[in-house]
């Protein structure tokens, strides 16, 4: 049986970095990336035979647990009839229906197989609709590697953005605006210099991609108003806040809601599969009925469509699922929080709902200046002591935790316990 170290060198050699997603490569952490063979409940299990208790939960899709029976029952009853047909299915307006029934800023949608692709056709379409170019968006927020969105801020907070990768021309970064995080100040004067040029503004409601960051009081509220008042659309990209804050997604949680969303990870169960969609008027610019053109071979696979109606199924008739979310992810967070006060390791807990993030700093952590701060050695050093204790954690400083309703209080006092002695060798 092949060690960790023998299949990546093996993969290196095949695969480009030896990995299909940069941050797998654990290269965040100076570690040997983890090959998994299997997952059950809130397990994984490596190709060496350690099971460790998951808390990545494939980056959020896997609310339910890893192989939850619905879901894999419901997979192999579509794939038995037919792994694809590139052409519509009755399934496909069943999963539509569900979303536009539970998420309040959605009156029609699109399925697409990634959440790149799904926040990709909405700023295509907030572009299409209302003639204009330029999009705000926030340090630390991503939404896939969408060109115009691999974007850092200019040199000032009033100008427009510059690439942050290489193949990102100067002219498609140069349209979109990189704003702080939590700035109200920020958005305003952005929208006094550009506002009629401005087509969206498109952020995380709860941030998780630096990080878990929550908005402060009445932000999301003056954000939606600044756009909405320049005549731009405010687009929600909820791919991982949807449906795992709550039924419905933040939209529903903080009572706001958006022009456009973006979907992706529990709308899937698991299996690639994303949307976006919104007002009734915007949406139906889209072709056939409109001008804007987006178009996905795979979009609406009916094997990922069946996932993700036994998962959001699941999530609709049992709402217990969200209020024992809650009471595990409290325990966590409260004992990671009591062991590196024990241990003196100064840290700072961010969460919503099931999602948290573990700072090596004092906080608070309001944005991407505050989030890199953080101590990223002495994560590195945790990430590898929980990984020995068999705990499989997101390796890297600045990604959410994941909990399952699938783990148990036996699960999480065994993470304080391995966390505390961790910390006590930090």
């Amino acid at each position: 049986m092949a060690t960790n170290r023998e299949a990546f060198d093996e993969a290196r050699g095949l695969i480009a970095g030896g990995v299909n997603s940069p941050v797998r490569a654990f290269k965040a952490v100076g570690d040997t990336p983890v090959f998994f063979a299997s997952g059950y409940g809130s397990k994984v299990t490596d190709i060496e035979g350690r099971e460790y208790v998951d808390y990545v939960g494939s980056w959020g899709p896997l609310i339910l647990g890893h192989a939850p029976e619905p879901v894999i029952n419901a997979i192999a009853r579509a794939a038995k009839a037919g792994t694809t047909f590139g052409a519509p299915t009755v399934s496909e307006t069943a999963l539509a229906r569900l979303i536009v029934d539970a998420v309040p800023g959605i009156e029609r949608v699109r399925l697409t197989s990634s959440g790149t692709e799904a926040s990709m056709g909405a700023l295509r379409l907030a572009r299409g609709f209302t003639g204009r170019n330029l999009v705000v968006k926030f340090a630390g927020c991503y939404h896939g590697h969408v060109d115009s969105l691999l974007v850092n801020a200019g040199s000032g907070a009033l100008t427009l953005g510059n690439p942050d990768s290489a193949g990102v021309s100067h002219e498609v970064a140069s349209e979109t605006i990189v704003l702080p995080f939590n700035d109200v100040g920020a958005m305003e004067h952005a929208f006094q210099k550009f506002g009629d040029r401005i087509a969206a503004t498109i952020l995380e409601p709860i941030a998780g991609n630096m990080g878990v960051v929550m908005p402060v009081r009445g932000y999301l509220e003056s954000v939606a108003a600044i756009t909405s008042e320049a005549g731009a659309l405010f687009i929600m990209d909820e791919v991982m806040t949807g449906f795992r804050v709550a039924w419905g997604g933040a939209q529903r949680l903080l009572d706001l809601q958006p022009d456009l969303t973006v979907l992706g990870k529990i709308v899937g169960g698991g299996m690639p599969l994303a949307a976006f969609g919104g007002r009734a008027d915007i949406m139906a610019k889209l072709a056939p009925d409109g001008p804007v053109y987006q178009a996905g071979t795979l979009s609406g696979n009916p094997v990922a469509v069946a996932a993700g109606i036994a998962t959001l199924t699941q999530l609709r008739n049992n709402p217990a699922i969200y209020r024992r979310l809650e009471v595990m992810a409290a325990r966590l967070e409260h004992g990671l929080r009591s062991a590196a006060g024990r241990c003196e390791v100064p840290v700072y807990i961010a969460r919503c709902g099931s999602m948290l993030t573990l700072f090596f700093q004092e906080g608070p952590v309001r944005n991407l200046e505050d989030a890199k701060r953080s101590d990223t050695r002495r994560f590195a050093l945790f990430h590898k002591q929980m990984l020995e204790q068999c705990h499989y954690l997101p390796p890297s400083q600045f990604e959410a935790w994941f909990i399952s309703n699938a783990h148990t209080f036996k699960d999480i006092d065994s993470t304080v316990d391995a966390a505390e002695r961790a910390f006590a060798g930090l």
